[in-house]
């Protein structure tokens, strides 16, 4: 397929821009925006955190939590812990989560607060049907606000059907994560494009032959020492394959804990991939495409460097927007946008907009994914050329 870059270009369509806002401005803007969603989340959501029960239409996201260690000066490290079981009663699902409680006190991750969700179906993809990336979501944003979680300190793990969900869900909600750790589970059809920028922790039994788990474990691990070598800094990970064990690990996974820990997320890197999985969103990191547009098997991959934007490489996405602030770049200054070919296809100033910076974290609940500038760029693909 070559991709045919239309020099169509339109800065936030639709959305009111105040061209007059200084980066000053945008600053006090954006601190004010932020005071008045922490407040209206605790007005809304402090129940909900003190039942350990969320609910989304007619699923129920029921949790327990533990705090290890100390708040540090800028939050608590949060780690979410999803349980095995999958597709059977709710009795054994139940003491699977019960379960991955008590493994709080096994891993017992440093100045951390542990979350332990039950899911909300009993169904063999527990973890990672659609509803869950909305839980997931939900939680982050609760335990920022309600109790004091550093946004750039989260981390997801998961053991067994729990680890089947940490392989889909990391990579399509990477841009909430510093990193996962996925015990005992199964990919499915999930790619590890998208885990560019967290760090990725994988751990089986060797002996764990159900569903080729320590095959498939160990191809990832291929597949990602491949991902590396041609991009430089990216896709940190750690993979073992622990000998002798079979699909419990007698807590030798643990070691994922402490590795992890030593990454801490950027909401705001200067290379995004974004490959869409069967559960779609219509935004990754910096990078949006109009709702509803949302497909299977989408890519776009984008970096940014100084003032100037490249579009390397996208597929099956018609129009793609790009979110900007103040941290990435010089508002006040041009941008450039070019494409996989070198050639310009918008150059100029994008202004700052309140609308957008309030669409943006009414959308996320994410203050450093706060956007204020939005290019919109048309692309059309043009089949067997």
């Amino acid at each position: 397929m070559k991709i045919i870059l239309i020099l169509a270009v339109t800065i936030l369509t639709g959305v009111a821009a105040k061209a007059e806002m200084s980066k000053g401005e945008a600053k006090s803007l954006g601190d004010k925006l932020w005071a008045e969603h922490q407040s209206a989340i605790k007005k809304k959501r402090s129940a909900e955190m003190d039942s350990k029960v969320i609910q989304i239409n007619e699923h129920k996201f029921r949790f327990e939590s533990k705090k290890y260690g100390k708040k540090p000066d800028k939050g608590w490290d949060l780690f979410i812990s999803m349980h095995g079981g999958g597709g059977t009663t709710a009795e054994v699902n139940d003491s699977q989560w019960k379960n991955q409680i008590r493994l709080g006190d096994a891993y017992k991750p440093k100045n951390a607060i542990y979350v332990a969700p039950r899911a909300p179906t009993d169904t063999w993809n527990l973890w990672h049907q659609g509803h869950i990336d909305e839980f997931l979501d939900r939680l982050i944003e609760d335990f920022v606000v309600l109790e004091g979680v550093n946004p750039n300190r989260v981390y997801l793990m998961g053991y067994s059907a729990g680890g089947d969900g940490v392989y889909q869900l990391a990579p399509r909600l990477a841009d909430r994560l510093a990193g996962a750790a996925m015990m005992a589970g199964h990919p499915n059809d999930a790619s590890p494009l998208g885990l560019r920028n967290i760090a990725f922790s994988i751990h089986v039994g060797a002996a764990d032959r159900s569903y080729k788990r320590n095959t498939v474990a160990a191809d990832w691990g291929k597949q990602l020492d491949v991902l590396r070598s041609s991009d430089a800094d990216a896709y940190p990970h750690q993979v073992q394959v622990h000998k002798g064990k079979g699909h419990w690990m007698d807590l030798g996974d643990k070691v994922a804990v402490p590795w992890l820990q030593k990454f801490s997320r950027n909401p705001l890197p200067g290379k995004v991939v974004w490959l869409q999985d069967d559960v779609v969103h219509d935004r990754f990191y910096w990078l949006a495409i109009p709702a509803g547009s949302e497909k299977k098997g989408q890519l776009a991959v984008v970096t940014i460097e100084g003032q100037a934007i490249r579009i390397e490489k996208t597929e099956g996405i018609d129009t793609l927007l790009i979110r900007l602030n103040d941290e990435m770049l010089d508002l006040g200054r041009p941008v450039k946008v070019f494409a996989s070919d070198g050639s310009e296809i918008f150059a100029g100033k994008v202004p700052r907009s309140e609308e957008l910076a309030n669409q943006t974290l009414s959308a996320r609940g994410d203050q450093q994914l706060m956007f204020f500038g939005e290019i919109e760029i048309n692309l059309e693909a043009e089949k067997g050329k």
